[in-house]
């Protein structure tokens, strides 16, 4: 994908993302379903997820650069890097502690929760818009718990159907309760 497919792949995502949980009433949006994540806590760990993601964007590129290193190879494709992290997931891969969200209670409020949603992804979105080439995305490595080191076009793809997978299990919790 180039840099302008990706943003509109990202801001559709993004918004299906806002438009399910908007629809998700506030008590089921907070519902804790057994060793499951609620709704409310899939939208924080997505938060989480996306400000981190970010911060490959954001910083300096000398910063990107001394901490993620040069690649060595191009950037996979889409459907790789996705088939690369379901893989981690099936062998055992889970959100390190730090993506991990604390429990969140109603009174935390959905509106509050569903403003920072869309904080998080403003940033995102005007990041890579503002301060990557697109060739940047190619040539700067960013460090990625499950994944390892992959470029910033794969960090791309990876929030992008990061976020499509809690967007299933947002679906899937809305059908259990």
């Amino acid at each position: 994908m180039t840099k302008p497919e990706i943003i509109t792949a990202a801001e559709l995502i993004f918004k299906q993302l806002t438009e399910t949980c908007h629809a998700v009433n506030e008590t089921v949006f907070f519902y804790r379903p057994k060793n499951k994540w609620s709704v409310a806590e899939n939208v924080q760990h997505l938060i989480i997820s996306t400000n981190t993601t970010t911060l490959a964007y954001a910083l300096p590129k000398f910063l990107v650069r001394w901490t993620g290193g040069t690649p060595n190879r191009s950037s996979r494709h889409y459907e790789t890097v996705k088939e690369k992290y379901y893989k981690k997931l099936s062998e055992g891969g889970k959100a390190s502690a730090r993506f991990v969200p604390k429990p969140i209670e109603i009174k935390y409020g959905k509106k509050k929760l569903m403003a920072d949603w869309q904080k998080a992804t403003a940033k995102f979105i005007s990041a890579l818009q503002n301060n990557r080439s697109e060739a940047d995305l190619d040539n700067y490595l960013a460090k990625h718990p499950l994944l390892g080191r992959i470029t910033l076009r794969e960090l791309c793809y990876f929030t992008i159907f990061h976020t499509e997978h809690h967007l299933h299990s947002i679906h899937k919790t809305r059908e259990t309760t």
